[in-house]
């Protein structure tokens, strides 16, 4: 909430002036008294309580005011038609009286005050919304003003409160010992990079890094968001930018930061009014800017996006974003570094093993690992400990993972029988095919995603390719509910359609991309850059009906085999899914180990 300026209590402090001087000419232009009757009048004459009486009497007509102040300090007052009748009822009763002209108002009162008092409040009302208009929005005048942060206090932030990123802060390096020693560069010739642009998936420590930056180098940081370039009317956004990079100017060396560019630096003839698209406009003034200030101006443009492939190209040319920092997600090494980071400040118990929860979270982003530790610890407040245990971790995953447990939704036992053999099925592909990742939790429960149950794996390691048979594999695993349930209860149902979904995404992939199909050969056909409606008003295919047909029947074949493959590997483990069902309709969730002892006592009667 922002604080009233000194200039409204000033305001104020006026108007409350001329409103008491005000009162004080008003009372004194106004007779006091309170109004009797004609009977209390004379009864008044005829006590001893008097003790003076003033006549007021109009100049034009004989009416006028009689005043009678008592002897105990009170007023009262009596409006009379004819003076002259009262006057000799006062020679009788009173004859000391007063006699005195109806005083009446100035002309200052009349018409001046009235003026002043309208034209100090109409000030004071422009003054007040003058002063709570806020922002540069709020303003006609200051539309054209960045709206750029400018942070020159202390920046906390370090590299060392960077965790899982050492190759891109050893790149970034570079630039925060220009930005201190930039003598040593200019003078072997070198050109230190004038803009470097962060490129990664949400979440990876794109902004965390570039604050870390400033940081370091202990420079002015100016922040803004892409966004905040781009409005209705056109050429404010431009304006904005000349202005950052004018205040940026000044306070050389300094870093500019931009935060997710794609909103302002998107490929030019994508919108549909052409040059004069305000988006457009930005964006080449951005330009301008990036390629006309000298080397040694000191000012370095930081930018961060996940969607570099919409960038406009002359962006990411040499001298302008000429240097490219990919921050991807951790491996098990940097997630075990995050995880310290975020559990720095959090009592952990002994039985927290931050080791196995790295490998156990492979593909967690930072931002992932953190709410994991956050949801932690919002766990273990609710159950009023002052430690976080394994089992707060375990629940956070989950919940982090596949969405909170609906344990009081009501489930009819035919449709949790349908939803446990389903659940089994995709387990036991997990389990039997080689390339998968073991099971790590089976569940019937519903989930705050809308499935009635979760089978969720535990990668072992970080990958960094699929190869063929993997992807055939997942395929395999995706269409195992379905297969389950067309096994045991000969009919199948609705539940399995994300599957199918994920199945058919993969093989089409297979095909259309990864150029994994004799018949279609090693041909990319899958063109999924993004539509822009200024330049294609549809998205037409870049090959013939005749591909789309051989794609088509090569997708139907791949996951024509990986069904009937899948559905010989359950029916030889039929033990096993009425097993693996039977333990999830009892206990309705099971881990890895309840889940491998049903494979285990399966193994053992056979061999006897």
């Amino acid at each position: 909430m922002e604080k009233p300026s000194k200039g409204t209590g000033l305001y104020f402090l006026i108007f409350a002036i001329v409103m008491l001087g005000l009162l004080y000419f008003g009372n004194s232009y106004f007779t006091q008294g309170e109004s009797i009757s004609n009977q209390e009048f004379v009864s008044i004459l005829d006590s001893d309580d008097i003790h003076s009486i003033t006549v007021s009497q109009n100049k034009e007509v004989p009416t006028g005011v009689v005043v009678v102040t008592l002897k105990n300090g009170q007023y009262k007052k009596i409006n009379v038609s004819d003076v002259n009748e009262t006057e000799k009822l006062l020679k009788e009763k009173f004859p000391s009286y007063k006699v005195e002209d109806v005083k009446r108002d100035s002309v200052f009162l009349q018409y001046l005050l009235p003026v002043i008092v309208m034209g100090v409040i109409l000030f004071l009302i422009f003054s007040i919304m003058g002063n709570q208009g806020g922002g540069a929005n709020a303003k006609m005048m200051n539309f054209g003003k960045s709206l750029a942060k400018l942070s020159t206090e202390d920046n906390k932030i370090r590299f060392d409160d960077v965790a899982g990123l050492k190759e891109e802060k050893e790149d970034l390096m570079e630039i925060v010992d220009f930005l201190k020693n930039p003598a040593k560069y200019i003078e072997v010739g070198a050109r230190i990079p004038k803009g470097v642009i962060l490129v990664g998936p949400p979440g990876t420590g794109k902004t965390l890094i570039a604050k870390a930056v400033a940081g370091e180098a202990n420079v002015p940081f100016f922040s803004a968001s892409g966004s905040e370039f781009v409005e209705m009317f056109v050429g404010v956004g431009a304006s904005r930018v000349r202005d950052l990079f004018e205040e940026a100017k000044k306070n050389a060396p300094c870093i500019v930061f931009i935060d997710e560019i794609d909103a302002v630096g998107r490929k030019r003839g994508s919108g549909m009014g052409g040059g004069h698209d305000e988006r457009e406009q930005t964006l080449n003034q951005l330009l301008i800017e990036m390629d006309g200030f000298g080397v040694n101006e000191g000012i370095i443009v930081l930018a961060a996006t996940n969607r570099v492939d919409i960038l406009d190209p002359a962006i990411l040319r040499p001298g302008r974003f000429d240097r490219k920092v990919m921050v991807g997600t951790p491996d098990v090494e940097g997630r075990r570094q995050i995880l310290k980071v975020h559990s720095k400040n959090k009592p952990l118990a002994d039985d927290v093993d931050l080791d196995e929860v790295a490998r156990t979270t492979a593909g967690f982003t930072g931002a992932d690992l953190e709410n994991l530790m956050n949801e932690s610890a919002i766990s273990a407040a609710k159950e009023n400990r002052k430690f976080i245990n394994a089992n707060d971790v375990k629940e956070s995953f989950l919940k982090v993972g596949v969405g909170t447990e609906k344990k009081s939704k009501i489930v009819s036992d035919k449709e949790k029988r349908i939803t446990a053999y389903h659940e089994a099925g995709h387990a036991i592909l997990f389990h039997v095919l080689e390339d998968m990742d073991p099971v790590y939790t089976v569940s019937i429960i519903p989930t705050g995603m809308g499935a009635a149950g979760y089978t969720m794996p535990l990668p072992e390691s970080d990958e960094m390719f699929n190869t063929k048979g993997k992807m055939k594999h997942e395929i395999m695993v995706s269409l195992g509910g379905r297969i389950a349930e067309s096994i045991v209860f000969d009919d199948i149902t609705t539940g399995a359609s994300s599957d199918i979904k994920k199945a058919t995404s993969t093989a089409k992939k297979m095909i259309t991309r990864y150029g994994m199909s004799d018949e279609v050969g090693v041909i990319c056909y899958d063109d999924d850059e993004e539509v822009f409606i200024g330049r294609d008003f549809g998205h037409t295919r870049s090959y013939s009906e005749n591909v789309a047909a051989k794609i088509d029947s090569e997708i139907k074949a791949i996951i024509d085999e990986c069904y009937k493959e899948a559905e010989k590997i359950i029916i030889e483990h039929r033990d096993v899914l009425d097993r693996v069902a039977e333990l999830l309709i009892e206990k309705e969730k099971i881990g890895r180990e309840e889940f491998e002892a049903c494979f285990g006592n399966i193994s053992q009667n056979e061999s006897m």
